[in-house]
């Protein structure tokens, strides 16, 4: 067997250079790779050896690693280079070798029965890509010669040795099948082969499982080789006993998870839902197993608690169309749904005490997507049955949303909070697809449970109980239309009435109102109602982020109806900027709300509150442009910059609408008077300038310097004129110093809008010939800034008035 010139492959051995790939230096570099404390030399080891492992010498030394004197991480390489060879170099093995090579890895399979496990399971990796070589022509019955031949009594191997060997043989088959390299005509075939091949494997496969003198290893062998081969789409019908006799080994906690395991892949295969017979049989197996989960759930066994969901959840979620087919089964289906909500509500607070509730949320989905699916009539007759399922389940997950106490709270760990927040967005999300199923009955519902909740005077309400149902209220009310709905008012009328003494609900009062702003839009009186606790909560930094997009939500969708409010609402976005409480990209929303607020003011009024409120950031941009450049003013300068450009994102004291036809934007007529953001751009524009002087070779602050103008022209589109010779003049300067892709990205925004205007031609077009010129002879010299941004830019400049420089 050792004879070089008998080896499989060897025929090809002299046509690649006689490296030196020999079994002394495989072994040192084995050492190397283990023991050597430098982590170099364990690099170039692990790299010769990948090269050693498809050398053709590989073919030879393989077989001398595997001797009984070598330790268990030499034979390893051993078999897993043999296992490369054959699965990615089958084409070098002469087809008379075959049978050879076959033999050999079944005498070594044999001798490793009893030794080393992960050595084995390399050798049946390796014998199992030999198979799926060869099948069907040249070995047409793989599976059933490999079950003859362990089975042969002349082995020098005791049974229970051979009979692992062998399921561990029959359990990597279908494995290296699902990651094999064949070709995909190659893998239709051996596909079709296996499928046939099963009916080898599953009778013993039962006998094992079913034989009670099978000690537990070779049961749970038997389970995962189950496992392993239902993903092969083997007919569900011809997997019930082996089914029956995994949910008979969930009672043996050894064999539980492989059970669980076994049975959840069975069920979830996509052709399974063809066998509604055996679907319809297996309902009872898994209303079986509540008494055992409840009993885990009391024990707090989460294990075994989560593997008795998994399985409900598959057999639910894969199916629930299939078996809600079965009209006359429906007790037993509901029964099923009853189970999952009992999974759903499983006590303790997730992820910290439990963590299958998560597991259940796809079924809630599916089950009412499959319902709303029926012709009405049928729909008619789930929804009534189903309903008051959903109902509860609304009940359920607001229960499960609630925070624990503070003190327990206080305990979680950094990663146990955010897998929380994403447990609780997941239940939002649900909330807000049972909408659809429950309808405007579901706010009802939930108003009524408020009110009663702060109403009542006989027993102390938690925050945590009122938290969960604004909750519920700010998820559905986030994505579907509320502003018909007859309990928002009484909604908003109870939100004073909170007691708000803890961070987590002042967010979620912040969260709901802010959600609540297209209806408080077209209901402007009950704004006064709402929106003193929102300017209140602007002082807390703990609700900054909740704060500041409530209240810039209020002034985007309400602008109109907040004049009344202006004064405060500028007095104290003020007074937080100032006190420095928010950290930069709040401050940057909180520049967004109060360019929506002031939109709807006078001009007068406009420009006495930019007055007011910039120019303490002017003073301090004026004294930053005198001092050296250094990384800490260099802050500064970007972050009031960044102020200036979002708060000129959303000032516009026009109106704009779509044209239908055609798809430019065109505006409403314009309030006399200048523009208040031209104005203020107009003062500062000296000082821009300044700061550019000192920052010219600053990418970061030329950008902040850009965006201000670039923002400015998106949003007041014509009315920008007046500043469009000045800008270009810069811009030109800018470029023509030290070209960067920002100057571009805002060159290309005023071609864009201003060059088919003639009066805005001259600057225009000196800015574009000069931009291009600048680039082209950057082209030329091999340095390219920013191509996209330039073909962006030649694109947006085809337009009759404007040539194009060749």
């Amino acid at each position: 067997m050792e004879r070089r010139e008998e080896q499989p492959g060897a025929a090809g051995a002299g046509a690649a250079p006689a490296l030196d790939f020999t079994v002394e230096n495989v072994e040192k570099a084995l050492h190397q790779l283990y023991y050597d404390p430098n982590i170099e030399n364990k690099n170039l080891a692990q790299k010769w050896l990948m090269q050693a492992q498809v050398s053709p010498q590989a073919w030879h030394f393989s077989w001398q690693l595997l001797q009984p004197d070598k330790v268990p991480e030499i034979q390893y390489f051993g078999a897993s280079a043999l296992h490369i060879k054959i699965s990615r170099y089958w084409s070098d093995i002469p087809t008379d070798q075959y049978e050879s090579l076959k033999a050999q890895l079944f005498t070594q399979i044999t001798h490793f029965a009893s030794g080393s496990k992960i050595v084995l399971t390399r050798l049946c990796v390796a014998l199992a890509s030999l198979a799926l070589s060869m099948m069907p022509d040249a070995w047409p019955c793989a599976v059933a010669d490999m079950v003859r031949l362990f089975q042969a009594e002349d082995s020098p191997v005791d049974g229970q040795g051979r009979c692992l060997a062998l399921l561990e043989l029959l359990t990597v088959l279908p494995e290296e099948f699902q990651t094999s390299r064949l070709p995909q005509y190659r893998k239709g075939l051996v596909r079709a082969s296996l499928a046939v091949e099963f009916g080898a494997v599953f009778p013993l496969l039962e006998q094992l499982l079913q034989q009670p003198s099978s000690p537990s290893c070779v049961r749970q062998k038997v389970l995962k080789c189950f496992s392993s081969w239902v993903q092969l789409e083997v007919p569900l019908q011809d997997c019930e006993a082996l089914i029956q006799a995994a949910f008979a080994a969930l009672q043996d906690s050894e064999l539980f998870d492989s059970s669980v395991e076994a049975i959840v892949n069975a069920i979830s295969q996509p052709d399974a839902q063809r066998y509604v017979n055996t679907l319809l049989k297996l309902i009872p197996l898994v209303l079986g197993l509540q008494d055992q989960l409840r009993q885990a759930v009391q024990n707090g066994d989460m294990e075994t608690s989560h593997g008795i969901c998994r399985i409900a959840v598959a057999l639910g979620e894969n199916h629930s169309r299939a078996l809600l087919d079965q009209v006359e089964h429906w007790q037993s289906f509901l029964a099923l749904v009853n189970m999952i909500m009992f999974c759903t509500g499983i006590p303790g607070h997730y992820p910290v005490n439990e963590t299958t509730s998560s597991l259940t949320l796809t079924f809630w989905y599916t089950l009412q997507d499959d319902i709303l699916s029926f012709e009405a009539e049928k729909q008619a007759v789930y929804q009534q049955v189903y309903r008051p399922v959903y109902f509860q389940l609304v009940d359920v997950l607001l229960h499960k949303a609630q925070f624990p106490s503070d003190e327990e709270y206080g305990f979680w760990s950094s990663d146990e909070k955010e897998q929380f927040r994403i447990y609780r967005v997941d239940i939002s999300d649900t909330l807000m697809y049972v909408y659809e199923m429950l309808g405007a009955e579901l706010l009802s519902n939930l108003y009524d449970k408020l009110g009663r909740l702060l109403t009542s005077s006989e027993e102390p309400y938690s925050w945590q109980h009122t938290e969960a149902l604004l909750y519920g209220f700010q998820s559905i009310a986030e994505t579907i239309d509320v502003n018909y709905s007859d309990v928002v008012p009484g909604l908003i009328g109870l939100i004073p009435r909170i007691s708000i003494s803890n961070v987590q609900l002042a967010d979620t009062v912040m969260f709901t109102i802010g959600a609540l702003s297209e209806w408080l839009a077209d209901h402007p009186v009950m704004i006064n109602s709402v929106l003193p606790l929102v300017l209140h909560a602007l002082g807390n930094p703990e609700l900054s982020v909740s704060s500041v997009s409530t209240l810039k939500k209020i002034c985007r969708e309400c602008k109109y109806d907040l004049p009344p409010y202006a004064a405060n609402i500028v007095a104290v976005s003020q007074d937080v900027l100032m006190k420095q409480i928010h950290k930069t990209s709040q401050c940057m929303w909180l520049m967004q709300a109060l360019g929506f607020l002031l939109s709807a003011l006078q001009v007068e009024e406009i420009l006495k509150n930019l007055h007011s409120l910039i120019s303490p950031y002017i003073q301090q941009l004026e004294k930053l442009a005198e001092e050296i450049p250094n990384p800490s003013n260099k802050l500064a300068i970007v972050h009031i910059l960044g102020l200036l450009s979002n708060l000129f994102t959303t000032l516009d004291v026009s109106h704009h609408e779509d044209d239908h036809e055609g798809s430019e934007l065109r505006k409403l007529p314009v309030p006399q008077g200048p523009n208040p953001v031209v104005v203020v751009l107009q003062q500062v524009f000296q000082l821009i300038q300044k700061v550019l002087s000192k920052w010219l070779n600053d990418a970061q602050v030329v950008e902040a310097v850009c965006a201000i103008f670039e923002k400015s022209v998106k949003t007041l589109l014509d009315d920008f004129a007046p500043m469009v010779p000045q800008l270009c003049e810069m811009l030109g300067r800018m470029y023509s110093t030290i070209p960067q892709a920002s100057a571009l990205d805002l060159t290309r925004q005023l071609v864009h809008i201003f060059a088919h205007e003639p009066a805005h031609f001259p600057p225009i077009e000196a800015l574009f010939l000069l931009v291009t010129s600048v680039t082209l002879t950057l082209f030329q010299q091999g340095y390219h800034p920013t191509p996209t941004c330039m073909m962006e830019l030649l694109h947006t400049s085809q337009c009759p008035l404007l040539p194009v420089t060749p």
